[in-house]
Order: structure tokens, then C-alpha cells, then sequence
């Protein structure tokens, strides 16, 4: 072939290529579904179990994603009494929940990108473990998260809990009479609210409280502030457990003297 004609097969080769378009690396269907939920805690709380997660972000191809409708989630009870239990099996979960975003029930709480909710059917002396998984308004499921478990125990006795209001702040004190029999308390975990809204089932405080203060700021003037705790107990068995909620507790901002 002469120069002429090696030029032109050039020529004609790059303008093929670039009418076909810039083309990326090819993603398979089963990638474009919602990856896992992810930061799944589950602990004892009270004489329940609360459940909190972070709804995916991206697909499992690693790309931004924002079709995420819900989630299902699924349950298996152990007894004390069962043994050999094999942790990778999924044939004995039951579905225990299926919620949508756009209509969440009363005892579930969505914060930013986290889901908390609690499980109350629950009996001491048992495990439970939990596996979610995300789905699009389609009804495609998602990757399901790994599973998460939490052994309940007998309840843990509330903490005690008083308030004392200040011009520009509301201090909290602290207190836990009871002798555990096993375990030791690790701290506080502190709860607000305002106005006619329930309870959050997110704490104040990232860590637990470790001393028998806390005292919140930045709050409005005129605004009444309703609070409660649970005492955060490490078991001997290595999982952290909250007590029974305490009594709660009201105050407002104090008038400058």
C-alpha cells in the first residue's frame, strides 16, 4: 500500500473512532444495583434491640447513587439452648421489617443518612441477628449487609437524672446506684428533644458520657428541652448494652439575672 493510501486508511480509521463516541469500561447489570448498608451497629437497649445503619451511597460499581426506596430487613433467633449454628447460612432468617423511605413508622428515625429503629420483640436469653438489604423504587434489590447480631440480657436498671437550668446553658447530673453483677458501666448516653417531637434514638454525645455532667449549649431562648439517658454498660461477654431509659427531664433557658 502506498503512502497515500496507508494516510488515508488513517484518516478514515480515526474519524470511525470518534464518531462512535468516548466509551468507559463496561459495567455489568448486576453492578448497577445499591451496594450495602454500611456502619451496622445492633445493641441491647433497654428491653429491646436498636438497630442503626447508614443507607448506601453508591452502587457497586462504586458510582454515586440515589434510588434507594428502602430496605428489607430480616431476622434469626438463636437460643441459649441451640448450638452449631452456622453464622453463613441465610435459610432461617425471617423477613422482620420492610420499610420505605418516604413513610417510616413512628419508632423509626431517619437522621441525615442513618436509619435507627428498634426492635422490641425481643426475649432475654436469646441472640438476634440482622441482615439489610437496600432496594430501588423499582423493586430491585440491593447487596445485603453482613450480619450484625446482639445477645439480650435481663434489662439493665435507668440511671438517675436531674437538670439545673443556667442563662446560657442546661447542665445535666448524672448518677448509677445500681451494683452490677457483671460487666462495668462505661458511661452515659445522652437524649433530647423539643417541643411535641419523640424522643431521638441518636444520643447528644458521639462517646459516652464518662463523668456525671453534661452540659448542653447553644440552645434557643424560650425553648423548653425535654432530656433522658441510659446508662452504657460493657458486658463480660464483650458487647455494649444500654439500661432501661430514664425518667425524663424538663428545662429552659433561664433569664439573665
Amino acid at each position: 500500500m502506498s503512502y497515500i493510501g496507508r494516510s488515508a486508511l488513517i484518516a478514515g480509521m480515526s474519524l470511525v473512532a470518534t464518531g462512535c463516541g468516548k466509551k468507559g469500561p463496561l459495567i455489568y447489570p448486576d453492578m448497577l444495583v445499591p451496594a450495602a448498608p454500611s456502619a451496622v451497629i445492633v445493641q441491647q437497649s433497654g428491653s429491646a434491640v436498636k438497630l442503626k445503619f447508614s443507607l448506601p451511597r453508591k452502587d457497586r460499581a462504586g458510582r454515586p447513587v440515589d434510588g434507594v426506596a428502602g430496605v428489607k430487613i430480616s431476622r434469626r433467633t438463636t437460643g441459649a439452648d441451640q448450638k452449631d449454628v452456622c453464622r453463613s447460612c441465610t435459610t432461617d432468617y425471617i423477613l422482620f421489617r420492610t420499610l420505605y423511605l418516604d413513610s417510616l413508622p413512628a419508632d423509626t428515625q431517619r437522621i441525615g443518612g442513618q436509619l435507627i429503629l428498634r426492635d422490641s420483640d425481643v426475649n432475654a436469653g436469646n441472640i438476634y441477628s440482622y441482615r439489610i438489604v437496600p432496594f430501588t423504587a423499582d423493586r430491585v434489590d440491593g447487596v445485603s449487609s453482613a450480619q450484625a447480631d446482639a445477645r439480650v440480657d435481663s434489662p439493665l436498671a435507668a440511671p438517675g437524672l436531674k437538670i439545673e437550668s443556667f442563662p446560657t446553658e442546661l447542665k445535666l447530673f448524672l448518677s448509677y446506684s445500681t451494683t452490677l453483677k457483671s460487666g462495668r458501666l462505661v458511661g452515659y448516653n445522652v437524649y433530647r428533644s423539643s417541643g411535641t417531637a419523640p424522643q431521638s434514638h441518636l444520643p447528644l454525645n458521639s462517646d459516652p458520657v464518662m463523668g456525671k455532667e453534661y452540659v448542653d449549649t447553644g440552645l434557643e431562648r424560650g425553648v423548653k428541652y425535654r432530656y433522658s439517658a441510659r446508662a452504657v454498660v460493657m458486658r463480660a461477654s464483650g458487647g455494649v448494652a444500654e439500661s432501661i431509659e430514664s425518667r425524663e427531664v424538663e428545662g429552659i433557658l433561664k433569664d439573665d439575672e
